[in-house]
């Protein structure tokens, strides 16, 4: 692991370069002046249902499997007329 000393612009940020573009990071203050950072994901609030609920979340990804494989059924659910029965 390196160290590298890195200098604050005038509204204190850091540039980590473009290999980190656009990432997103955990910062912690360990100690004062003393930070870890950590790449991070985020999962959108809406989401994170599915990522709490693994039966869902396991079902979720067996029907991508199995998009993937083109292994569909024949007599699969009409979305269509399960969304116009929700809006009725």
């Amino acid at each position: 692991m390196k160290a590298h000393a890195l200098q604050t612009d005038a509204k204190g940020r850091l540039n980590l370069g473009k290999r980190y573009a656009s990432s997103y990071f955990l910062v912690e203050e360990v100690d004062n002046g003393e930070f870890t950072v950590k790449k991070a994901a985020v999962i959108p609030e809406h989401e994170l249902w599915l990522y709490q609920n693994k039966e869902a979340l396991n079902s979720v990804l067996r029907g991508v499997q199995q998009a993937r494989e083109m292994k569909l059924e024949r007599n699969a659910i009409d979305l269509d007329a399960l969304s116009s029965m929700d809006s009725e």
